[in-house]
């Protein structure tokens, strides 16, 4: 009786889990998390939230799975590799094919098309090779579509009890390789499909229950001027619903029939402006730091390594397994403008400042490795990024190695989606069209309602087009119809408001045409709108001019500005400033370099930024292609340093033959062949390798040029003055600043080479251009204040060495035919007194503090340009006269032809 009892309750117990137990079918991953949510919300126990291929996959019972992408992609490359094909055996390689098959593939087991019986046409007996193979060498947990239909088909009769009652909640339409298994179970279990009006389905046998469509209570249709603009309104009107307090986040949904579009603008705006917006469709794995992890690593794998690259990738590993490891001053000592491009650099620069390193050679031990795998390229993509990547970012990697060879991993990263992290249940939605269908919401904004976007135009399967199969059998619903059948039910259950946007040109300015679906009436957003509610701070101070001006850098561009546009007036905006400033008075009392002199001569406003204020301008080195003219010029003054030194003092440079000089240049330029590499970025190897040889041509031509050297003469090259630290090897005291005694400024610096005869009576001082020299005919002093170099040269040798009573100083231009251009005697002595009395004239000019910038042409002496306004040649016509005022006594200078 006891156990008869029991028996009894148990067969009560199944009967009312049976009764309990309930299957909702959605379509799409905004539907499945929304019906998630809401039958949480319900309490609703016992409900199966799923979609067709997991329904099938609960019939057929045990482990089975839906094969997805983590299986199919290898199975294909391998597919592709292995098998032998007649028509796609050309194309079979290339980077596109396996997403380009498994896109066919997958379009055909949707139509339910038996690839064996399409006929005898090679690409169908292909793409059936590629079936049959994926079928053979995948889990067989995992099944492909068309054989997880028909395991299900003979395990329908068990749908009552394994479902319960199944409804379709908002499917549009049915794929045809479902709906054989949807009809058999209609005649197992009840089934019902929530059937969103104005859709009609003939073909199912099932209980169709309807859902009434709404009329809006509010639509309006809204033009804005690019795809950004529709973005900036689109987050206006949601802020604006939520402000209203009345409308919650989950009942807010924006979409487009295709996202790429907007993705970026909405991904840049809705975090500036803290707005709740979840991306159903995933948002670009490279907007994320794992994504940027993987991308710094396929740059390195795809393009070889520099430091910067090196540098990006060690920034943003994460903490395991790797960047962890390494010590943190690993990159002690390291030069940061070196480009260290090969292995080789990377284990000389990391042995020579291993000394600087508190652990010694512990982070060669560690990083040395990873170079070297690195160095393999793109073959190593795998083994790199098990070693380096984890969590997140291991698994991006490894879905963008399973959709693509390692060779394009870089595209493929750039496709690849990763969910956002947010709640469709508690956020404002942006989505697709065709997962917005499935579950609309009360509040709707449709953008991108142009003619090529609502609908849209279909195109041919690449691998399956039209000539060969046709369409309608590949897709019995197209693409067109689909947007059509979206449109009309997203606007059919949209309760509350449904808003149609669209753009008047695209992101380039090309002008876009309207819809079909497009109302005839619209209303024009302009850019600069005053909106009734801004969507984030930025967009709210661009509507409340008043507020703005509240804000002190607000108010002092505004004056900044004004300032600009006053061309009677010298402003501090245009470098006006209280006379005798602290800050300028030690500018010009710090000890002087000859380029700080030479700016001081040529811009005042720049010496002032640079030396006053402490600006710099930003250098670009990462790869170039060629040397830019100023390390050019440096490298021929390093060739002619290094020739020179190696002949001194034995046999000395005035005694030496051409073979030895000629000797002498091929080791320096040997030398800075391997040396700069680890100093500096420098063009690629065979550029590289031509850049020196060709400064070495030219520091042969100009070497040559000294003839007339008598063999008593001792040569210098760089020979310093003025510097904290002693030197060797140079004829004087090399910690003495030079002064000017008029001016009481000092200076030191390093002269290119100075020559002086063993008698020590004459002195000749050598400055070399690489540049092309000015006409013959040509005199050239200051040079409007270029060539002030070697005048302070010749003003540092006659105070160092007093006993030197003959002085001479010359330019040499080593393009083409060397030309020399030589001051001695009372010629020198007249330039040097008349650049005395410029650099007189200029620190009037400072401690006055009218100081203005001037219409400087040459790019390298203007390197700040960018702090000026951006229409720079407008500004300095405007403002002539008082520029010209302020700067008189430097505008012979300016002016001057020599």
């Amino acid at each position: 009786m006891i156990l008869g009892d029991h028996s009894a309750i148990l067969d009560q117990q199944d009967e009312n889990q049976m009764l309990i137990r309930s299957t909702h079918v959605v379509d799409g991953v905004l539907a499945l998390r929304s019906a998630r949510a809401a039958a949480a919300r319900e309490g609703a126990i016992g409900r199966d939230i799923m979609t067709l291929p997991l329904l099938a996959a609960r019939l057929v019972g045990g482990f089975a799975t839906p094969a997805g992408t983590d299986v199919l992609y290898p199975a294909i490359q391998a597919a592709l590799a292995s098998e032998s094909f007649g028509d796609i055996g050309t194309v079979a390689g290339l980077p596109g094919m396996p997403r380009a098959a498994l896109h066919a593939l997958d379009c055909a087991w949707r139509a339910d098309l038996d690839l064996s019986t399409l006929g005898a046409t090679s690409r169908f007996h292909d793409l059936h090779v590629i079936e049959t193979y994926i079928r053979d060498h995948i889990p067989s947990a995992h099944m492909l579509p068309r054989d997880l239909r028909d395991a299900a088909l003979r395990r329908v009769d068990l749908a009552r009890s394994l479902l319960g009652p199944v409804t379709l909640s908002g499917l549009v339409e049915v794929d045809p390789l479902w709906r054989p298994l949807l009809n058999e179970v209609a005649r197992f279990a009840d089934l019902t499909w929530e059937l969103p009006e104005p859709v009609e389905q003939p073909w199912f046998i099932g209980s169709i229950r309807k859902r009434a469509a709404t009329t809006s209570v509010h639509t309006s249709t809204e033009a804005s001027a690019d795809p950004k603009s529709e973005v900036v309104e689109a987050l206006r009107w949601t802020r604006q619903l939520l402000a209203t307090g009345k409308v919650q986040a989950q009942h807010i949904a924006i979409v487009a029939t295709a996202t790429q579009d907007w993705d970026d603008h909405f991904l840049a705006y809705a975090r500036n402006a803290g707005l709740p917006l979840h991306f159903s469709h995933g948002v670009p794995a490279l907007s994320t730091p794992e994504g940027q992890a993987c991308a710094a690593l396929a740059d390195i794998l795809a393009n070889g390594f520099n430091q910067e690259r090196i540098w990006r990738l060690i920034r943003r590993l994460p903490a395991r397994p790797f960047a962890g490891l390494l010590p943190a001053d690993w990159f002690a000592a390291i030069p940061r403008s070196a480009g260290l491009r090969s292995l080789d650099q990377w284990r000389e620069v990391m042995a020579e400042v291993r000394l600087q390193r508190a652990n010694g050679d512990l982070a060669e031990q560690i990083l040395l490795p990873l170079l070297e795998l690195l160095a393999r390229g793109a073959e190593a993509a795998g083994e790199a990024g098990t070693r380096l990547l984890s969590g997140a970012s291991l698994a991006m990697w490894e879905e963008a190695l399973r959709s693509a060879p390692p060779q394009a991993i870089g595209l493929s990263l750039q496709a690849l989606r990763v969910a956002d992290q947010l709640d469709p249940a508690s956020c404002v939605v942006w989505c697709p069209a065709s997962q917005l269908a499935a579950c609309p919401r009360p509040y709707t904004r449709l953008l991108g309602l142009t003619s090529r976007s609502w609908p849209r135009s279909e195109n041919d399967d690449p691998l399956l087009p039209h000539h060969l199969l046709d369409r309608r059998r590949l897709h019995p619903v197209g693409i067109t119809e689909r947007d059509r059948r979206h449109f009309a039910v997203i606007k059919a259950h949209t309760r509350e408001q449904l808003v149609l946007s669209r753009s008047l040109r695209n992101a380039k300015g090309g002008i876009l045409s309207p819809s079909s679906l497009w109302p005839s009436d619209e209303i024009v957003h302009k850019r600069d709108r005053i909106p009734e509610h801004a969507f984030s701070e930025a967009d709210r101070l661009l509507a409340r001019p008043r507020d703005a001006g509240q804000r002190a850098h607000v108010r002092q561009s505004q004056l900044c500005w004004r300032n600009w546009q006053r061309p009677s007036m010298l402003t501090p905006h245009d470098g006006l400033s209280s006379a005798d400033h602290p800050a300028i008075e030690r500018a010009l009392s710090r000890v002087q370099s000859t380029t700080s002199l030479q700016r001081l001569l040529r811009d005042p406003l720049g010496f002032v930024w640079r030396y006053a204020l402490g600006w710099h301008s930003v250098r670009f080195q990462s790869d170039p292609l060629q040397l830019d003219a100023a390390s050019f010029g440096e490298l021929v003054h390093e060739l002619i340093s290094g020739a020179i030194a190696a002949l001194e003092p034995t046999p000395g440079f005035a005694r030496a033959s051409a073979v030895e000089i000629d000797a002498a240049i091929g080791h320096a330029s040997a030398a800075i062949l391997n040396v700069w590499p680890l100093q500096r970025s420098v063009p690629p190897p065979i550029l590289w390798r031509h850049t020196v040889n060709e400064a070495a041509r030219r520091t042969a031509r100009g070497l040559a040029a000294d003839d007339q050297v008598r063999t008593d003469t001792r040569s210098w090259t760089e020979v310093p003055f003025g510097q904290i630290e002693a030197g060797d090897e140079a004829p004087w005291d090399t910690t003495v600043a030079v002064p000017i005694q008029e001016t009481g400024l000092v200076f030191g610096g390093r002269m290119d080479r100075l020559d002086i005869r063993a008698t020590g009576d004459g002195a000749r001082i050598t400055d070399y251009k690489s540049a092309k020299p000015p006409p013959k005919h040509q005199r050239i002093a200051l040079g409007q204040g270029r060539e002030l170099q070697r005048v302070l040269y010749a003003i540092a040798v006659r105070s160092l060495l007093p006993e030197v009573r003959t002085v001479a100083t010359r330019l040499i231009y080593l393009v083409d035919d060397p030309a020399t251009f030589e001051l001695k005697g009372d010629e020198l002595d007249g330039v040097v007194s008349e650049a005395t009395g410029y650099l007189l004239a200029a620190m009037a000019i400072l401690r006055s503090g009218r100081i203005a910038p001037r219409w400087e042409q040459d790019a390298l002496y203007d390197d700040m340009r960018l702090a000026l306004p951006a229409d720079r040649e407008s500004y300095l016509r405007r403002k002539a006269s008082e520029f010209r005022a302020a700067s008189q006594q430097l505008n012979r200078l300016w002016s001057a032809s020599t």
